[in-house]
């Protein structure tokens, strides 16, 4: 049966050394790779390729002038016809630059095709300046729809971050600082040195990439892992001048103090992220994801304390779990819960200001009427 292994990520070098050990190390293995950088002529070009060279080329047009369209459109057909061949042991979905590796998972998986392996490759020299960059995709001719308006630090972090597989490219410019924030900033995921070694493919002995790509992936329990309401946020952790602050606390935030720190706060870490919880919003969970000097807020739903009992059973129990690791006798899992990482983090500067947007005692004492008055200053962000 047909094994299916996505490999991603901005750093293309990394991303093809990756792809390259594995067609080198599984027999019957082939890459599938959709290249949308001719996107703007009005087609995406298909290429399959063996450890020997391309088997075959093609063409698939624009859908909706969306390059991402048309690749998934065309990736589950070509994969379907590998899968019927009854030869390929492994395909290798060997995504474009900015192509996220969550959106092809799902459509694998969903088109009943057995993902056995989410990868992003990484030079690890690269994650601060990448993390950095706040620049548009489509400035950098990385955009893949004309309406993408990613940038490079947000794409390239839900890359890393989703991915439970990091295979890391051999690079003679990264130091201990950059593996320290590379393990920060994803402290679950396996991280896979890529083997620069070129051995033929040996039909009893798998590499350690090679049995990563194959052995299994859920993508249910990936999606559970972002989500606002339950994700597997990093620990604290202190190492090589790379620091992790995790924030928690059980009171809300002033809206008018939080939003006017908003900009200190986003370019406080190389990345941060969590979910937060306003007073004028007490029922809404909110969420946190900034990098470059960039910050996205967007409503991720009710807290579960906000829910009506009937409606418990309703929700995953991976997010019931979640909220009973949170919950607060008062306010149930309606919480602060931020994480910065970063080399030279200002750590004690960043706990005064975040602690100096919470409600003061009188505010808090007032109760959940009178927070429901306070300005409403995020109803812009949220576009309400």
């Amino acid at each position: 049966m047909l094994s299916v292994a996505v490999v991603g990520g901005l750093h293309a070098d990394a991303r093809r050394q990756a792809v390259e050990r594995l067609l080198a190390d599984v027999p019957g293995a082939v890459a599938l790779h959709h290249d949308l950088a001719t996107a703007a002529k009005g087609t995406v070009v298909r290429t399959v390729r063996d450890r020997t060279g391309i088997v075959s080329a093609g063409e698939a047009p624009l859908v909706n002038d969306c390059a991402c369209c048309a690749l998934r459109e065309d990736l589950v057909p070509e994969l379907e016809r590998l899968a019927a061949d009854g030869v390929t042991r492994l395909a290798v979905v060997e995504l474009w630059d900015s192509v996220e590796p969550k959106a092809m998972a799902e459509v694998v998986a969903s088109s009943g095709l057995r993902l056995t392996g989410v990868i992003t490759a990484v030079d690890p020299a690269l994650v601060l300046p990448y993390l950095g960059n706040g620049d548009d995709l489509a400035d950098a001719g990385l955009a893949a729809a004309a309406t993408d308006q990613r940038t490079i630090a947000d794409t390239f972090a839900r890359q890393l971050e989703y991915a439970p597989v990091l295979a890391l490219a051999d690079s003679a410019e990264a130091d201990d600082e950059d593996r320290a924030l590379l393990a920060q900033l994803h402290p679950t995921a396996r991280r896979i040195a890529i083997d620069p070694a070129e051995p033929g493919p040996s039909p009893v002995t798998l590499s350690p990439l090679a049995t990563a790509a194959l052995a299994g992936f859920d993508v249910e329990s990936a999606a559970a892992a972002q989500h606002p309401a339950c994700a597997l946020l990093p620990a604290e952790a202190d190492e090589c001048g790379v620091t992790t602050l995790v924030w928690h606390r059980s009171r809300p935030f002033h809206p008018e103090r939080l939003y006017a720190a908003l900009e200190d706060l986003a370019c406080a870490a190389a990345r941060s992220r969590g979910r937060f919880w306003l007073a004028d919003r007490p029922d809404t969970l909110l969420h946190w994801d900034a990098a470059g000097g960039a910050l996205c807020v967007e409503s991720a739903g009710p807290w579960m304390a906000s829910l009506p009992d009937a409606a418990w059973d309703l929700e995953p129990p991976v997010r019931r779990a979640a909220a009973a690791l949170d919950w607060h006798p008062e306010h149930g899992d309606c919480c602060q819960h931020l994480v910065f990482t970063s080399p030279g983090l200002d750590r004690d500067g960043l706990e005064l200001l975040l602690e100096s947007c919470l409600l003061t005692d009188t505010e808090y004492a007032a109760g959940r009427t009178a927070w429901k008055r306070l300005p409403p200053a995020f109803d812009t962000l949220l576009e309400v």
